[in-house]
Parts: structure tokens; C-alpha cells; sequence
């Protein structure tokens, strides 16, 4: 790997860390060529600390260890993105990320959607909101329409109309994903389970 060290005065570089399963970003922090090398060695992430003025292994003290998966250099090749396994929290304040994020899976907007599920079943009017009044008629009424959405799904795939097609499977998810939070689940649990069924 090709990484270019003299850009930086004090021969330094950004490492962005992020965690290689939740893909969040944990920290930054800064290495030079020897940092650099002892991470490769012991496969811990080791930086150079600008404060210290030496070379601190994260974890070293807390035993909260930055475990690498991979490093990656970028297009000037003067920044490194390393994913990693976090042991335990990353930043010095205890939080999961130094930006005070929990360090938790996000599926983008599948992850919002849910959140909004998550605030209608809590907090909406059953008269006003679809998605409460759902949860109110419980989960039988919950599992039929899953059912239902299913059903319009296999019937529209038959036929040629890519449009219905897309909107019945919509509806198929977001009706799913209603039925896992009246079970106490998360798309999360479902996709642990396939994860641990991949070969």
C-alpha cells in the first residue's frame, strides 16, 4: 500500500475509523509510518498520539480495542479508512463514537422507517394514524394484512405491470415490518439470523 506520509509536516495522516459491521464511524485519529506499521503487526490500531507525543494503541489503558479487519487508502493517498471491531465503547467519554452516536446497524431509510413505526405505535392517535390503528386492532389484524400484501405481491408478479408490481412489494415491507415491532423485533433480528445462515 502506497501511502504518502510527507504530505503533513510532522509526517502524520488522518485515519477515519469505522466500525466493519455498523459501518459507523467510531473516530478519527492520526498515524505516522510507525503507528502505522504496529497496527499491521499486532492488529490493533495503534495512531500517534499529538498529545502525548508517542505512540498510543487504542485500548491500551480502558482494554477498549480497536480490532483490524482492513485498511484502505484513499484517491491522494494521504487518508486512511480502517474498519474495524470495536471492544466495547471507542471514545474516552464512554460513548460509542466520539460523536456520541450509539454505534447501532442503520439500514438507511428501511432503519427511519422503522423509527417512524416506532412513534406512531407510541405516540399516534388510532383515529388519525393507519400504522396505530393497526397495532390497536393487534396482531392478528396485523399478520392478515401481511397475508393480504403478500398475496398481491405473488398475483402482480405475474403479470407485466412493473409499476403495481413495486407498489404491492411496498406495501408487503412496510406491513412487515409493523408485524416484527408488534413481535418485539427489528429488521435487524432477521438479518442476524441470515447472517449466521450464510456459507
Amino acid at each position: 500500500m502506497n501511502i504518502d506520509f510527507s504530505k503533513s509536516a510532522h509526517g502524520l495522516i488522518p485515519a477515519i475509523i469505522q466500525d466493519s459491521e455498523t459501518k459507523a464511524v467510531l473516530m478519527l485519529g492520526y498515524m505516522n509510518e510507525e503507528a502505522f506499521a504496529k497496527t499491521q503487526a499486532t492488529q490493533k490500531v495503534t495512531f500517534y498520539s499529538r498529545s502525548k507525543q508517542r505512540l498510543w494503541t487504542k485500548g491500551e489503558e480502558s482494554g477498549n480495542f480497536l480490532n483490524l479487519v482492513s485498511i484502505k487508502n484513499d484517491c491522494d493517498t494521504d487518508t486512511l479508512l480502517i474498519q474495524v471491531r470495536p471492544v466495547g465503547p471507542t471514545c474516552h467519554n464512554g460513548t460509542d463514537t466520539c460523536w456520541a452516536e450509539d454505534n447501532q446497524p442503520h439500514y438507511g431509510f428501511i432503519s427511519t422507517l422503522e423509527q417512524t413505526i416506532k412513534t406512531r405505535r407510541e405516540n399516534a392517535d388510532a383515529e388519525k394514524s393507519y400504522v396505530a390503528s393497526l397495532f390497536e386492532k393487534g396482531i392478528n389484524k396485523i399478520a392478515q394484512k401481511v397475508g393480504e400484501e403478500a398475496v398481491e405481491v405473488v398475483i402482480e408478479a405475474k403479470d407485466d405491470n412493473d409499476d403495481l408490481f413495486l407498489s404491492e412489494s411496498a406495501d408487503l415491507l412496510f406491513h412487515y415490518l409493523i408485524l416484527l415491532q408488534a413481535k418485539g423485533y427489528q429488521m435487524n433480528d432477521v438479518i442476524e439470523v441470515l447472517k449466521k445462515r450464510q456459507k
